[in-house]
């Protein structure tokens, strides 16, 4: 069976051992597809041991068996024209305004909108930043963005989220992601919106390059949780 393989962030570096397509045996698992990828590269296998696999856009164990025609995304840990998701859910490539953001988010009811403004910093561990680049899954990362929503909305007591990320290239002191979240109490709409920003890092498949005055490298992300990792799942 062939099935497609999809590769982003620091993984894009590897592209020339990994083909847009691979073939594999009937009844072959996330595993064994990753066996082969490390086995063109040993040397790599720390990566490997790093990174999550999304199955048709869904993520998968390592054990999760293959089909024909699947198509698997290869996820390094992610970073936490216009995509949207729906109103208030959204990938962009244009600027960002917080206000523009929350604003919609208001009702007479609310009692706080608490806003997350994710800005570009000029410095990453001593390093000057010249500017950022970010990429995504898209169709993956705005349906589990649309996830963490609507998870937010039940574990918490609030109304209503908007969560909007910027792709592309972002300039120091540009905004790279908004999140808002609109209550009757001030309380729950601060907890949700880190709980939102902190899973967002952890599990929305988007990813960053950091450009510096010395070079560019793509950051090291936040280790996903260990139900989402291939390795621990076995």
């Amino acid at each position: 069976m062939r099935v497609t393989v999809l590769t982003f962030g620091m993984l894009r570096d590897l592209d020339r051992q990994i083909p847009g397509s691979i073939d594999l045996p009937p009844g072959a698992t996330v595993a064994d597809l990753l066996a082969h990828c490390c086995a063109q590269r040993p040397e790599t296998h720390a990566i490997w041991s790093s990174i999550a696999v999304a199955v048709n856009r869904e993520y998968a164990a390592a054990t999760h068996p293959l089909s024909d025609g699947d198509e698997v995304a290869l996820l390094p840990p992610v970073s936490g024209g216009s995509t949207p998701a729906s109103s208030h859910i959204a990938l962009n490539s244009d600027p960002i305004s917080a206000a523009a953001v929350a604003e919609p988010l208001r009702r007479g009811e609310d009692g706080a909108v608490v806003v997350f403004d994710g800005i570009v910093r000029n410095h990453t561990r001593g390093r000057r930043t010249l500017y950022l680049f970010y990429e995504a899954y898209p169709e993956m990362a705005l349906a589990r963005m649309k996830q963490l929503a609507a998870e937010a909305l039940r574990q918490f007591p609030v109304r209503d989220v908007a969560i909007v990320h910027r792709l592309g290239r972002l300039e120091v002191g540009e905004t790279s992601v908004v999140i808002a979240v609109a209550s009757a109490h001030r309380a729950a709409a601060f907890d949700a919106c880190r709980w939102l920003i902190d899973t967002l890092k952890q599990t929305v498949p988007i990813w960053k390059k950091e450009f510096f005055a010395d070079g560019a490298v793509w950051a090291q992300g936040e280790p996903f949780p260990p139900d989402l990792s291939p390795e621990r799942s076995r």
